[in-house]
């Protein structure tokens, strides 16, 4: 009886954590078609992609086009899942997850070379910073442009081997994509212009004067 009393204060706290941990999951922005409103409404989400921007020299807008694309700023997102039959729900196409939808093996390999060991993919700060860090490496293994959002994407999608043998030229569809997370890094750069010394003004360390 003991035991069992036990067991059940074991379940009830393991729910209680459950449900704590989801709640604590950041909702989507609002309006993701605006990277002013993202950030005055994610108050410290300006300040972690400044600070990626800083540790890997990857504009802003081009890391948030690309998490964009990815995750349209879902924690939690996952690929869909493929159907069997036609109908019935089955297994992912991958095992990629988070903001960034970096691969477990990706993710691994960004933890040990930036030194990031506790870094979460459903963490906005670490997604920001992985993207930065693949954009550096992109770089500096295929010669692409920091500002190239265009390669810089299809180079995210195909892998840097990939990138390097022209896996994504047989893929109209994904040049299609790349185009367009393209545009949005434009777009997003027009209006980061607007709004990014207010953004500044308003940072935590503004807020103690």
């Amino acid at each position: 009886m003991i035991t069992q009393y036990h067991i059940n204060w074991r379940l009830l706290f393991a729910l209680l954590l459950a449900a704590s941990l989801t709640g604590c999951t950041a909702s989507r922005p609002k309006d993701v078609d605006n990277i002013c409103a993202i950030f005055f409404e994610k108050d410290d989400w300006y300040e972690d992609a400044a600070d990626a921007r800083d540790e890997w020299n990857s504009p802003i807008p081009v890391m948030m086009a690309i998490m964009h694309q990815e995750s349209r700023f879902n924690a939690t997102a996952k690929p869909a899942r493929k159907q069997l039959l036609g109908f019935i729900p089955w297994l992912r196409p991958s095992d990629a997850y988070g903001y960034s939808q970096a691969l477990d093996s990706t993710w691994t390999e960004y933890q040990r070379s930036a030194g990031s060991y506790g870094a979460d993919r459903d963490d906005f700060a670490d997604s920001i910073d992985f993207i930065g860090w693949y954009n550096d490496r992109s770089h500096r293994r295929n010669g692409i442009g920091r500002e190239d959002t265009y390669a810089l994407y299809l180079a995210y999608h195909e892998g840097h081997g990939g990138y390097s043998r022209g896996t994504y030229r047989g893929k109209p569809w994904l040049m299609d994509v790349a185009r367009k997370v393209q545009r949005r890094a434009n777009s997003y750069q027009i209006q980061l212009q607007v709004c990014e010394e207010k953004l500044k003004d308003t940072g935590w360390f503004s807020n103690w004067f």
